[in-house]
């Protein structure tokens, strides 16, 4: 199994696609965590703040009647 591991790590070092796909693969990775990171402490605040904000807004009356006319 090691061998086998081995063996594809050196084709993929000298392969220029597969160096590639390893850079393309540990970017996808990085901002994978670094999403997590920022749901993970932003996700609390974010909640109380809307919350918060939905406590704010008052609720909707009636809508005033029209004008009259002018003129009339």
């Amino acid at each position: 199994m090691l061998s086998l591991f081995t063996n594809l790590m050196t084709r993929l070092r000298r392969e220029e696609k597969g160096a590639t796909a390893v850079e393309y693969g540990i970017m996808v990775a990085l901002i994978a965590v670094a999403v997590i990171v920022a749901v993970t402490l932003l996700g609390g605040n974010l909640s109380k703040m809307f919350n918060d904000v939905a406590g704010k807004v008052s609720v909707p009356t009636a809508p005033a009647a029209p004008a009259a006319p002018a003129g009339s």
